[in-house]
């Protein structure tokens, strides 16, 4: 079956094989040459003639029309000696089945009608009762036209499975690479905000105790050294304990995972860790009616500990913060979060590190964050100064849904 299906144009060592098919053709057709009735038995010449019929066989997967045409020369001339006519059936079998078998239809029915016809007018012209012995055995020759193009439809139809197959596998592994880059973004993203809320944090209240003990030793405010101190315990208890449950998450199925998805009720604790780095926090929450998914709420979530984050870095302590998260009809959540720190040009200066690289990857997160939803993302100065961030997120999840809908204010 792996012969049968095989394109015979690409199959392996097909020179050697047709010479061998060639050799086989052969002694068949000296074997019909001795035994056959129907004209005479061929002499020197018809043995040669007969034999040049087979050499082009040779190549007949190489170049199928191409042996059928310089076959047919010799072929005629063997017939026009009213040499024994069934002596060359094989060969020409061959060949005309590895033309239909290699070829369009069309060209095969022109090829039959032009071999059938130039053997008969020949055949003919010699005797008309040969003529009606070898018409009569034309029906084996469209027998084998018509059975070599069946077989090309059946290998074109097998090619068309494989095909097939082969196609849903690569599809399959695209997916399955599809998944593990979203699975890796993810992971990214979740590191990204847990990292770097919870170091701003512990960077910024480090800063603060450093001011405490240098600005004057003399009356040194233990108690404002020690909160700050405490403050940098507690984030870091929570950084610990948000990352174990990200690595559970990672380590097996989110079901299995000890903590829930952060979802609105987590807000009051990262607004008290931004008061807490000395940020002045105004929040209003207002949970929609019914159940809120669990990605849309960990996403508002992440959204504003981003936000948070950023006002902290960029605009230092000090910076007055704004937190509304509100239904927006009955089929979205919108997340707005201002500051009145530098915006614009300012806040990308300030965004970035001594050595001039980008500080990080936090509004491309936000946004991939919102997109994840089906929702969209709006960051930007704000008119009267400050920083402003805006989201609106659908209530209903959507899985793998681009939402090209991004603008900046």
């Amino acid at each position: 079956m792996t012969v049968v299906n095989r394109d015979p144009l690409e199959a392996p060592h097909k020179v050697r094989n047709d010479a061998l098919i060639a050799a086989g053709a052969g002694a068949l057709s000296v074997a019909l040459g001795i035994t056959a009735d129907g004209g005479r038995a061929p002499d020197a010449l018809g043995w040669t003639l007969l034999v040049c019929t087979v050499v082009p066989l040779v190549g007949r997967r190489v170049r199928p029309l191409l042996a059928l045409v310089v076959m047919i020369p010799f072929l005629m001339a063997y017939h026009g000696c009213d040499n024994t006519h069934m002596a060359p059936i094989p060969q020409t079998w061959i060949a005309l089945y590895t033309v239909a078998a290699t070829g369009r239809p069309l060209r095969t029915l022109l090829t039959g009608i032009g071999v059938l016809g130039a053997m008969l007018s020949v055949v003919l012209t010699i005797s008309a009762h040969e003529g009606l012995q070898l018409l009569r055995l034309s029906g084996w020759i469209v027998a084998v036209l018509f059975c070599g193009v069946d077989v090309r439809i059946y290998r074109q139809y097998v090619a068309s499975i494989v095909e097939r197959a082969e196609r849903a596998e690569r599809t399959r592994e695209e997916e399955a690479r599809r998944r593990v880059a979203e699975e890796q973004l993810r992971i990214a993203r979740d590191l990204h905000d847990l990292l770097a809320h919870s170091i701003t944090l512990i960077g910024v209240r480090t800063s603060v105790a450093s001011h405490i003990l240098t600005v004057d030793p003399e009356r040194l405010d233990r108690a404002a050294v020690a909160q700050a101190l405490d403050d940098i315990a507690d984030t870091c208890r929570e950084a610990r304990a948000e990352l174990r449950t990200t690595l559970q998450v990672l380590r097996a199925d989110s079901h299995e995972a000890d903590g829930p998805l952060p979802d609105l009720a987590a807000l009051p604790a990262l607004v008290r860790s931004a008061r807490a780095a000395g940020a002045q926090v105004d929040l209003s929450v207002r949970a929609p009616e019914g159940r809120l998914p669990p990605a849309t709420g960990a996403a508002a979530y992440r959204i504003v500990q981003e936000s948070l984050t950023n006002a902290v870095r960029h605009a230092g302590p000090g910076v007055r913060i704004s937190v509304a998260v509100v239904p927006d009809g009955d089929r979205a959540l919108r997340v707005t979060v201002t500051d009145d720190g530098p915006g614009g040009a300012s806040r990308r200066r300030a965004g970035r590190r001594a050595d001039g690289d980008p500080a990080g990857f936090g509004i491309v997160g936000m946004r991939e964050r919102a997109r994840s939803t089906g929702g969209t993302l709006a960051v930007g100065p704000r008119p009267g100064g400050g920083f402003e961030v805006r989201a609106l997120l659908p209530f209903h999840e959507r899985e793998h849904r681009n939402q090209p809908q991004e603008t900046a204010l």
